[in-house]
């Protein structure tokens, strides 16, 4: 089953280390910004191969407003994870919630 969370439970669950994140958005997208810490494997590519995807139970999954996201949690699911979540509103949620986004001309090298 899928649990749709807010931004701030998300936070709150990737602060603690008990989730990965998955971002299934496209690649122009995800150099637009992403979450930190955050994994981008595109629908497609996560609809053709779950199994290769996923490395855990434990889950967020991440688009730009939720509806794709949706549909890779329910395919994680129905693979047997238990925790699985999805980001509701995306990352434009995540946007209009306080928090920010990271993308390579903000990450420190």
């Amino acid at each position: 089953m899928v649990k749709a969370i807010s931004p701030q439970q998300a936070q709150q669950l990737m602060a603690g280390g008990e989730v990965e994140v998955i971002d299934v958005r496209e690649p122009h997208e995800w150099s637009e910004g992403h979450l930190e810490g955050a994994r981008l494997v595109p629908l497609g590519e996560f609809r053709a191969n779950p199994q290769a995807s996923l490395r855990r139970d434990g889950v967020v999954f991440v688009c730009a407003a939720g509806i794709r996201s949706d549909a890779a949690a329910r395919i994680a699911s129905s693979l047997g994870l238990t925790r699985v979540y999805n980001l509701t509103g995306g990352t434009r949620g995540w946007v209009r919630a306080g928090f920010t986004l990271v993308n390579e001309l903000s990450v420190a090298v």
